[in-house]
């Protein structure tokens, strides 16, 4: 494969990243909750991420809950002076783990305190708001009054920077008037390209895009084209989907998420693949 490629870093905040990362969610147990069935599995993915060069990493403190945090801590701190960790509030988990909306200023401030103990820091890097107005992806419905009390947070010294994530066009204006966001974190990928005009507006005011579900939202016929056209190349579909991602526009960041070394070798690795044109156009074709 050959064709020109997109910087392999960004801005994010305050700080270069590379444009591979890594998200912790899979290093809880199944469904995102409890504790991981091999937690030195955990570990080791988390140290050989970072001695890779990975210097972004995603995680929520209600990953788990708190587990993510943990490990993270555990594994790393004391944290390189490089390392940018992200974390999502404006969600809880109750006892069956199920996800709930967690927006009161009460709550964010909690969350907020909880993120900096797990995490054994004193200000959090990048706190993402997680709008949780639609059952699954974004859906319209204000989010000044919570933007507005993490401003206050970001205020008293306890986050440098504010992101936004699961969030409407409407709702990324609506931010934009009250905090400096640094990043939008949704849902797109080959099948599922409706932000494109947020990518592009974003990209040409320096913010970052997160996109997440790489392989989320396929169908059958697209899941069986991305397949096909990744044997043929020789990588996997996950590899692909990343690929795409990473060529799509200089301002998106990538945070697969992995329990595994293997996944994690496989998901590093996409930082040196490159696409021709005629295979971007065949990826593009999948697009619903």
């Amino acid at each position: 494969m050959s064709s020109a490629d997109n910087s392999g870093t960004f801005i994010l905040g305050d700080r270069e990243v590379n444009r591979v990362g890594y998200g912790a969610m899979q290093l809880a147990g199944p469904g995102v909750f409890g504790p991981p069935k091999d937690r030195v599995a955990a570990l080791a993915v988390l140290r050989k991420a970072v001695a890779a060069g990975v210097n972004h990493i995603d995680t929520s403190d209600y990953y788990g809950p708190h587990v993510t945090n943990q490990i993270i801590r555990e594994a790393l701190h004391p944290y390189r002076d490089e390392l940018t960790i992200v974390t999502k509030i404006g969600a809880r988990r109750d006892g069956q783990g199920a996800w709930l909306p967690a927006v009161s200023k009460a709550e964010l401030t909690q969350a907020v305190h909880d993120n900096l103990r797990n995490l054994g820091v004193d200000v959090l890097d990048v706190v993402n708001f997680r709008a949780m107005h639609g059952p699954m992806g974004p859906a319209e419905g204000c989010i000044a009054e919570p933007l507005e009390a993490i401003a206050e947070l970001q205020q008293q010294g306890l986050l440098r920077h504010v992101g936004i994530s699961n969030v409407t066009p409407t709702q990324l204006a609506q931010a934009r008037s009250i905090v400096s966001v640094v990043c939008v974190q949704n849902h797109y990928n080959i099948a599922h390209q409706h932000d494109n005009a947020m990518i592009d507006e974003l990209a040409r005011d320096g913010i970052a895009y997160v996109p997440f579900f790489p392989l989320g939202g396929f169908s059958p016929v697209q899941s069986s084209t991305l397949s096909s056209v990744a044997q043929r190349l020789g990588v996997t579909p996950m590899q692909l989907a990343l690929a795409w991602l990473r060529r799509r526009s200089a301002n998106i960041l990538l945070i697969p998420g992995t329990s595994s070394l293997t996944h994690l070798r496989e998901n590093l690795a996409v930082g040196g693949l490159q696409l021709s044109d005629e295979t971007l156009a065949e990826l593009n074709a999948i697009a619903d």
